[in-house]
């Protein structure tokens, strides 16, 4: 007969796995739906909207920016194969958000409503920046 083994926590405290988890995240300050600037790079000066935000490498995905080619078969009778054109992930440091007001790069701020609701603030007009989703 087999004996049951129990896994002992061994020292480790409560919920240190969840925490270890999202330690591994970065804190990025755009969101999907975000119109931003590049600063640095190849693209530098370009703008677009985000498409998708890699929390875990701390990158973003922004159309018609940082475009690669790629091959690609086709998977389907009717899908053609071919070299395509698709947008790479860039590290989100290299982003700037847009001010709602002015049209420029800006850093954001976070203030409380009167509702309890969280809304970023931008630092150079102190204009909310309205969450698109």
């Amino acid at each position: 007969m087999r004996i049951l083994t129990y896994k002992k926590t061994a020292g480790k405290r409560l919920g240190a796995v969840r925490h270890a988890r999202n330690a591994e995240r970065e804190v990025i300050h755009v969101r999907k739906g975000d119109t931003v600037r590049v600063v640095r790079g190849d693209d530098k000066g370009k703008e677009g909207t985000v498409m998708r935000v890699y929390p875990k490498t701390g990158r973003v995905k922004i159309d018609g920016i940082n475009m690669v080619k790629k091959h690609r078969r086709a998977r389907t009778a009717e899908e053609q194969s071919g070299i395509i054109a698709m947008p790479a992930p860039l590290h989100a440091s290299n982003v700037m958000l847009l001010d709602p007001k002015s049209g420029k790069p800006t850093r954001t701020r976070a203030r409380i409503d009167t509702d309890g609701t969280k809304e970023r603030l931008s630092v150079k007009s102190g204009e909310p920046i309205p969450a698109t989703r």
